[in-house]
C-alpha cells in the first residue's frame, strides 16, 4: 500500500450506465418481490410504479449536486459541505451501514437459490462462497470492477426482457404450457385486483424500497467516472423508464402467469412460478439469473461501501489508514475492512437460517430511508448556498424544485409510518434512534478530541 492517492477515473460511460442499471436490478425484484406480491396483490404493478417514481426524484437531487461537484463520497461530501459536520459525519456512516444490511441480505438469498437445487448445502456455505469471490474481484481493480458489473448486469437485462416476452408467449399463445393460453384473469379472479385494499398498496411501498435501495450508487461513481458531467445525467434519467420497464413488466407477468396468493417465499417468485407452471427448465435458467443477480448486486454493494469508507476516511470521520490506496487504485483497507463486517451475515445464517434476510432488509430500508431524506435536506441546503444565479446555470436541474423536494419528504415521511404496521419491519423503527444515536456520540467523542476536517473542507470548496 501506497501513501493516500486519488481514485483513479478508469469507469467509462458503458460502466456507469450498466452499474446504473444493475443497481436497480437485484434481490428486492428476483426475491423480495415475492413479499410485495403477498401485502397487495395484483396491484403489485402500480406498487413499483410509484415507488419508482419517488426514487427517480431522489435521484434527481443526488444528480444535480453529482453534476455539479463529482466527488467521491458522493452524498456525505455534500451533507458535509453544504449542512454541516455532524450531518456529513451521520450521512456517510448511515450509507455504509445501510449497505452492509443489504450486503448481508444478498449473502442470504445466495443460499435460497442454491437450496433449490441442493437442499442440502447449507445457506451459510453459499454465502461464504460469494463473500470471498465479490471480495477478491473488489481487489483486484475498479476497472475490473467495472467490467464485471458490466457483464453481470447485462445477463441481468437480457434475462428480464426474456422472461417477459416469453411469458407474454404464455399468456397470449399457451407457448411451452400446452398451448393452451393462460390469458388475464389472475388479475382478478383472486379476490380482485387489489384485494387487500388501499392499505395493502401503501403497506407494500415499504418492501419496494428495498428494492430501489442502491440506484443511488450512480453519485458514488462519480469520483471513478471520465466524464461525470455527460454519464451521470444519463444514467439517472433511464433510471425512470428502467423501472417501467425491469419492474412494472416483469411483475405484470408474473401475476398474470399464476394466482397472486400461492406465490410463496420458498425462493425466488419468478423461479417458482415457472417451476409451478410445469416448465422446469425454464425455471433452472432462471435460477442461474437470479444467482448472478444476487452475485452483481454484492459486487455493487462491497464496490459502494469501500468508496463511501475511503470518503469517510478523506473527510477526517474514519481512520486514516483506510485514505491509503493501493497501485491498482483501490482503497483496499475499505474494502476488507466492509467485507469483514459483512462476514457476519455468513455465521448468522449458520445459526439462525431463514431469519437473517427478514432481519436485515427491515434494517436496510429504514436505513435507506434515512439516506434519501438526508440526500433531500442536503439539496434544499445546497440550493440555497448556491443562490439563484448559480442555480440558472446548473447543467442538471432537479425538476419542479423546490415543490417536488418537499412532496418527496413528505412520502419517505409516511413510509416511516407504515413500517410500524408491518411486524417485520417494526424492530427497525426501535433500532434507529439506537443507531443515530451511536453516531452522535460517535460524532462528539471525535470532536472532543480535537479532530477536525479543515483539510478535507478546503479542498471541497
Amino acid at each position: 500500500m501506497g501513501e493516500t492517492q486519488e481514485l483513479k477515473r478508469s469507469l467509462k460511460n458503458r460502466h456507469i450506465q450498466l452499474i446504473a442499471l444493475g443497481g436497480a436490478i437485484g434481490t428486492g425484484l428476483f426475491y423480495g418481490s415475492a413479499s410485495t406480491i403477498g401485502l397487495v396483490g395484483p396491484a403489485v404493478m402500480l406498487s413499483y410504479a410509484l415507488g419508482g417514481f419517488f426514487i427517480f426524484l431522489v435521484m434527481r437531487c443526488m444528480g444535480e449536486m453529482t453534476v455539479h461537484t463529482p466527488v467521491s463520497g458522493a452524498f456525505s461530501a455534500f451533507a458535509y459541505k453544504y449542512w454541516g459536520d455532524m450531518a456529513g459525519f451521520i450521512s456517510g456512516w448511515n450509507y455504509w451501514f445501510c449497505y452492509v444490511a443489504v450486503s448481508m441480505a444478498e449473502i442470504t438469498a445466495v443460499g435460497i437459490y442454491v437450496n433449490y437445487w441442493f437442499p442440502d448445502i447449507p445457506q451459510w456455505v453459499s454465502g461464504f462462497v460469494m463473500f470471498l469471490i465479490i471480495t477478491g474481484i473488489n481487489l483486484i481493480g475498479v476497472k475490473a470492477f467495472g467490467e464485471i458489473e458490466f457483464w453481470g448486469a447485462i445477463i441481468k437485462v437480457l434475462a428480464v426482457i426474456v422472461m417477459i416476452l416469453f411469458g407474454l408467449a404464455i399468456i397470449f399463445f399457451g407457448f411451452g404450457h400446452g398451448g393452451e393460453a393462460i390469458g388475464f384473469s389472475n388479475l382478478w379472479e383472486h379476490g380482485g385486483f387489489l384485494p387487500k385494499g388501499f392499505k395493502g398498496l401503501m403497506l407494500s411501498l415499504v418492501v419496494v424500497t428495498f428494492a430501489f435501495g442502491g440506484v443511488e450508487l450512480i453519485g458514488i461513481t462519480a469520483g471513478e467516472a471520465e466524464n461525470p458531467d455527460k454519464t451521470i445525467p444519463k444514467a439517472i434519467n433511464q433510471v425512470l423508464y428502467r423501472i417501467l420497464i425491469f419492474y412494472v413488466g416483469s411483475m405484470l407477468v408474473l401475476v398474470t402467469l399464476f394466482p397472486w396468493d400461492k406465490v410463496g417465499l420458498k425462493g425466488s417468485p419468478f423461479v417458482m412460478i415457472f417451476e409451478q407452471l410445469g416448465i422446469p427448465a425454464a425455471a433452472s435458467i432462471l435460477n442461474i439469473i437470479v444467482l448472478t443477480a444476487t452475485f452483481s448486486a454484492y459486487n455493487s454493494c462491497l464496490y459502494s461501501n469501500a468508496r463511501m469508507l475511503f470518503g469517510l476516511a478523506e473527510q477526517g470521520n474514519a481512520p486514516k489508514f483506510l485514505k491509503k490506496v493501493g497501485k491498482t487504485g483501490v482503497p483496499a483497507y475499505c474494502v476488507l475492512f466492509s467485507s469483514g463486517i459483512v462476514g457476519i451475515a455468513v455465521i448468522l445464517n449458520a445459526y439462525l437460517p431463514g431469519q437473517v434476510f427478514g432481519i436485515v432488509m427491515s434494517i436496510a430500508v429504514l436505513a435507506i430511508i434515512i439516506n434519501w431524506i438526508m440526500i433531500l435536506i442536503t439539496h434544499n441546503k445546497f440550493r440555497r448556498i448556491i443562490g439563484p444565479s448559480e442555480a440558472g446555470l446548473l447543467k442538471f436541474k432537479m425538476p419542479f424544485y423546490p415543490i417536488s423536494n418537499y412532496v418527496t419528504l413528505a412520502y419517505l415521511g409516511l413510509l416511516i409510518v407504515l413500517m410500524w404496521f408491518l411486524p417485520d419491519f417494526r424492530v427497525s423503527l426501535y433500532l434507529a434512534p439506537v443507531w443515530l444515536g451511536i453516531l452522535v456520540v460517535a460524532y462528539k467523542i471525535k470532536r472532543g478530541k480535537g479532530m477536525n476536517n479543515s483539510e478535507y473542507l478546503k479542498e471541497a470548496n
